[in-house]
């Protein structure tokens, strides 16, 4: 309504895109916090046994590292929109396209990393360490599956997806060549997203940042570039998806090695 206008009210354009923003973060805000203060009574402002200045460095010890980790992914995003523009604005146009793609194909992996986290943390705490072994791999043989199911799903209606998006032809086929190769590597970036996401649930929020600079700043942009210098775009995405599998591979490596180290750790505190 605020895009286009609707009766009374004028067509503010991108002005209205960010009021409407605005509008709803605030209502969502206002609904989360009503849920959490009147329902369920699960935050108050009185002071117990914990202070509060207690309370905000343990958040922010996870809450700093998942941050910055964060914020590179927009950073890496500019750098591969730059390496895309040099092959003209068409291509800039798809490569915005196949974002919106991957948002959306990659919902279920979101919502995991949501879900797994919570489950993870609290047998860490319990030290049941088998459990969190489990959870992990089988929340990560799922993400494989699911994803790989959602690029044939893509494939299927690549011609479809396509011409909804793109009016010109050019875009048209840089949308096509986008979802014949990346989506191709959406599992191995669902294992990076939850294995991110599972080291801030052991509390190693650090670990978690080191992945995500290995993964964007050692493999995925590298290796795009390379592909985009041997072989022009299409060189660049599947360099990008070849960045990846490598840093998928780190993430399961790493993560299972701190697995191990913490079973470890809990038997010989055991045997004491």
């Amino acid at each position: 309504m605020l895009i286009f206008g609707f009766g009374p009210i004028p067509a503010l354009g991108i002005k209205g895109a960010a009021i409407a923003s605005v509008i709803a973060w605030a209502v969502g805000v206002a609904i989360i916090l009503y849920i959490l203060i009147a329902k369920k009574q699960l935050l108050s402002l009185k002071a117990g046994k914990q202070t509060v200045i207690g309370a905000i460095r343990k958040i922010l010890k996870i809450g700093l590292p998942a941050a910055g980790a964060n914020m590179l992914t927009p950073v890496a995003m500019a750098v591969m929109t730059a390496l895309v523009a040099h092959h003209g604005p068409e291509a800039v146009a798809a490569f915005g396209v196949g974002s919106r793609i991957e948002s959306i194909a990659s919902l279920v992996v979101l919502a995991l990393s949501m879900t797994l986290p919570p489950f993870i943390s609290q047998n860490f705490g319990a030290s049941h360490f088998s459990r969190v072994k489990d959870a992990y791999l089988g929340t990560l043989k799922f993400v494989m599956l699911w994803q790989f199911i959602i690029y044939i799903i893509l494939i299927i209606f690549s011609g479809v997806i396509s011409e909804i998006f793109g009016k010109e032809q050019a875009v048209v086929d840089v949308i096509k060549l986008f979802i014949y190769t990346i989506p191709l590597s959406y599992g191995l970036q669902g294992v990076i997203i939850l294995s991110n996401s599972s080291f801030n649930a052991l509390h190693k929020p650090m670990n978690a940042l080191v992945l995500s600079v290995i993964r964007l700043f050692v493999f995925y942009i590298p290796f795009a570039y390379i592909g985009n210098e041997l072989a022009g775009l299409i060189g660049l995405f599947i360099g990008a998806a070849i960045g990846n599998l490598f840093t998928a591979l780190v993430a399961y490596k790493w993560f299972m090695k701190e697995i191990e180290a913490l079973s470890s750790q809990a038997l010989q505190e055991c045997s004491h």
